[in-house]
């Protein structure tokens, strides 16, 4: 047992000792913390939100319930739980309450393999301020963004109505085309790193404040391509078609109330804290930063890391428009996917050398506009087979 529980934690000191009573309350509290951490951080975003879009929309926000209106988020959870749970009859009533549960659980699986800090010392005992360091930590972070689509596709397809069912594939859909650019990037980050570690990801960029974080070794495309891919992952804005509400009466959860409902709203913003934090710990160093007065405070850096990243998102939320069907596909299949799988060419070769990094840059190039001129003919090609009939947004 000890083996098995030092394969999930290498090189954390807490089982120096080896596996005894100490070590495994140690462990059921980390559990608890970051459960709870991430529990109460979602009633935060929330409420975050709001007021980061009131304030940029020049107005108050929420201010009613509790100082300031901070407790509106609560309430608004409280109100939930005590509704009525409807449940379609139609349904698939088993499949119908487990999707909630299967949008939801991804979420806290992968916050768990993120580090907040250094190590802290109990009782003798030093542990990381991380849940779980496996060797395959960032496989685990790709497995449960793959899993999580399956909360929503199932959801839409249980509750027996055609409009959720709609909402689901098109969900499904957009989460998937994206899936791969995210990897992409993930992988480009592996290659600077050396490891899927997500500890040594973070110890990677230690060493100097900024500069060796990986947004800048990267020159910020493995950034970019992640985030974008990550915001289309959670169909945040501009990117919520899954919620376009003039076009699928609100989308794979219509038909959800009551706790069932309060579960994919968790889910939702949950997800958005816990992708904030892998962003975080991927580009940005993690708890990495100045010492302050001779201290290290890992997990104030990684907090305010956190905050800024998002803010990030919450701008875009009330800046950008919503996206087209049809450019968020364009978007994700013909630009991020073959741009990410360009990037990915060029760090592989520069990990060898700086001549087969140029060599691999130039030959991406050729391929992509070999590419965009394939489908430039394609579609000539395809006009001419239609007895070249202009389309209906073309002008006469």
């Amino acid at each position: 047992m000890t083996s098995a529980l030092a394969a999930l934690y290498p090189g954390d000191p807490l089982f120096a000792k080896g596996a005894d009573l100490w070590v495994w309350v140690i462990l059921l509290v980390k559990l608890v913390v970051v459960f709870a951490i991430l529990m109460v951080s979602v009633l935060f975003v929330i409420m975050y939100e709001r007021k980061v879009v009131a304030r940029l929309g020049n107005r108050w926000g929420p201010n009613r319930a509790g100082p300031n209106g901070w407790l509106q988020s609560l309430a608004d959870g409280l109100k939930l739980f005590f509704k009525e749970a409807l449940v379609p009859a139609q349904a698939d009533k088993v499949v119908y309450r487990l999707a909630p549960v299967v949008a939801m659980v991804p979420v806290f699986v992968t916050f768990a393999i993120v580090p907040v800090g250094g190590t802290l010392t109990i009782g003798g005992y030093t542990t990381r301020l991380q849940l779980a360091d496996p060797p395959w930590g960032i496989l685990v972070m790709l497995m449960a963004s793959s899993i999580s689509v399956y909360g929503v596709l199932l959801a839409g397809w249980a509750s027996g109505s055609k409009y959720p069912l709609i909402g689901s594939v098109r969900a499904s859909a957009q989460m998937v085309s994206y899936e791969a650019a995210l990897g992409l990037s993930v992988a480009t980050v592996v290659l600077l790193t050396g490891s899927l570690h997500t500890s040594a990801i973070v110890a990677a960029q230690h060493g100097g404040f900024l500069y060796h974080w990986n947004i800048l070794r990267g020159f910020g495309a493995p950034f970019a391509i992640f985030s974008i891919a990550i915001t289309a992952e959670m169909t945040r804005p501009p990117f919520d078609l899954v919620e376009a509400e003039e076009e699928l009466a609100g989308g794979f959860n219509m038909e959800y109330s009551s706790v069932a409902f309060a579960l994919f709203y968790l889910a939702e913003y949950a997800a958005l804290v816990t992708n904030s934090a892998i962003i975080a710990t991927l580009f940005l160093g993690g708890p990495d930063g100045p010492r302050i007065a001779g201290h290290s405070v890992g997990p104030v850096w990684f907090t305010l890391k956190v905050l800024i990243l998002l803010y990030v998102f919450v701008w875009a939320r009330a800046t950008l428009p919503r996206l087209r069907y049809d450019q968020l596909m364009d978007l994700g299949w013909k630009r991020l996917i073959p741009g990410a799988l360009a990037l990915l060419l060029v760090v592989a070769g520069a990990r060898v050398s700086w001549r087969y990094g140029l060599a691999a840059l130039a030959g991406s190039m050729i391929a992509l506009l070999l590419l965009a001129r394939a489908i430039e003919v394609g579609r000539a090609g395809s006009g001419k087979e239609q007895g070249g009939m202009p389309s209906e947004l073309e002008s006469p």
